[in-house]
């Protein structure tokens, strides 16, 4: 019998993959051929691993859902971090993530459904149902175009394919050894800031929530205290478990000899409005205008008093370098509108002319040779696909991306993640410097 054939073309099914990373998508079910049934799709789609939903309608939208989490006819709500709505027209993707502490899905014997808000083959008809809900959120005319008859729904098996060819020539250059290690140590150790002016440069870190701005300070801290140590609140907890502005000197060893930068910390980005740092909130901190410990209010943005705000801060108290601290297993999945609120942060710093890295954390999660040996990081084709696309959708060079393992679970230090973590570190500083070297000041 001949393969039941897809109606995704290669360019839809290119913008698929993109979305969900580097995965291939094989056809489980096809409305059309087997059935509107929900008896014929779970028959086909469940205990499947994760799984695309792909609907057509009359109106030429093709939309649907995507789910990590097999289908099961549990009888139980799913709880998905992964999950998300899609939508694709005239070639651009939509994507709307599941809402942060809300279930993507009820598990049970009818059709698939997605936050019990759409229902696709609904009543064993070729239709799509739109029901009250706060899953996601989403907008119906721009799905699909408030048109819920359907033309075809088809279900595919989503499977990661990783792209890891160790065996190559390296694509950065790094020395995997102790002496490299203390090197690196020395030349963080005795650095001191351009200016005589500037005691300290301050490093910004900005990311969405759970990527690990924290832990990196923590995994850094951990180095030159020579013990894995837990100073700054990390975690993951759907929303930001950092809730204030804080500002990390790092200090060395059992005397606290205090180093020659400071690390900032602040609220994990989101992608609602009124939740997670605010965008004014960030131009304030690059003025240095918000104090150590300030906690934020996402729907209220900081208002330096009249007298602080007429009186520009100091070269001290402002930001030298900016760092976007991105989850590399989540590129992929990134909304739109966190793409947004990033493109705008860039914006700002761009007129500042302040430079800018990206930090890719938990890459050994992402890579499975990287997590087996991460001397490997830089030998990965798949890490360095990563570093391409968010060098892509971010709009930074991807000499500036740089993949790290922070300390998460370890009770050791180990000298390969100390490695990745002190070269780009050693980077933040270079460009922290080159911001001093500018003789204009950009406030």
């Amino acid at each position: 019998m001949a393969p039941i054939a897809s109606d995704l073309t290669e360019e839809q099914r290119k913008l698929l993959c993109a979305l969900l990373g580097n995965v291939e998508l094989t056809l489980l079910y096809k409305a059309s051929v087997h059935g509107y049934q929900a008896s014929a799709f779970h028959q086909r789609c469940d205990n499947q691993g994760p799984t695309l939903l792909v609907a057509y309608n009359c109106s030429g939208y093709i939309f649907g859902g995507y789910t990590s989490v097999d289908y099961a006819q549990s009888g139980q709500q799913i709880t998905d971090k992964e999950a998300l709505l899609f939508s694709i027209r005239h070639g651009t993707t939509l994507c709307n993530r599941v809402n942060s502490g809300r279930h993507a899905r009820l598990d049970n014997a009818g059709g698939p459904n997605f936050g019990q808000q759409l229902y696709f083959c609904y009543e064993n008809q070729p239709v799509v149902e739109e029901q009250w809900g706060n899953s996601f959120s989403f907008n119906p005319g721009k799905m699909y175009g408030d048109n819920t008859k359907l033309t075809e729904c088809e279900v595919y098996k989503v499977k990661e394919i990783l792209q890891v060819s160790v065996k190559e020539k390296p694509w950065r250059n790094i020395l995997w050894t102790a002496k490299q290690k203390e090197e690196l140590m020395g030349l963080i150790r005795n650095y001191k800031p351009l200016m005589a002016s500037v005691s300290r440069v301050r490093i910004l870190m900005i990311g969405p929530v759970g990527a690990g701005k924290s832990s990196f300070f923590n995994s850094i801290n951990s180095i030159f205290m020579g013990h894995v140590t837990s100073k700054a609140m990390s975690g993951f907890a759907g929303t930001s478990v950092t809730t204030q502005f804080r500002t990390y000197p790092v200090k060395e060893g059992c005397e606290r000899k205090p180093l020659s930068f400071v690390l900032c910390d602040t609220m994990g980005l989101e992608e609602q409005s009124g939740a997670g740092l605010d965008i004014e909130d960030i131009r304030s901190i690059l003025q240095g205008h918000i104090p150590n410990r300030y906690k934020f209010n996402p729907t209220t943005p900081f208002k330096p008093d009249e007298q602080k705000a007429s009186k520009p801060a100091s070269l001290q108290e402002k930001i030298h370098c900016v760092v976007y601290v991105i989850d590399t297993t989540k590129i992929s999945l990134m909304s739109r509108k966190l793409e947004e609120k990033l493109n705008s942060i860039r914006s700002q710093l761009n007129s500042l002319a302040i430079p800018q890295i990206v930090l890719m954390t938990k890459v050994d999660e992402a890579c499975p040779h990287v997590q087996n040996d991460l001397r490997d990081t830089y030998a990965s084709s798949y890490i360095k696909s990563k570093v391409q696309e968010v060098s892509s959708r971010l709009g930074v060079s991807m000499s500036c991306v740089l993949p790290v393992k922070n300390y998460s679970q370890e009770l050791e230090l180990e000298i390969n993640c100390d490695i990745l973590l002190l070269n780009a570190l050693q980077q933040m500083l270079r460009f922290a410097n080159d911001y001093l070297d500018d003789d204009d000041d950009p406030f």
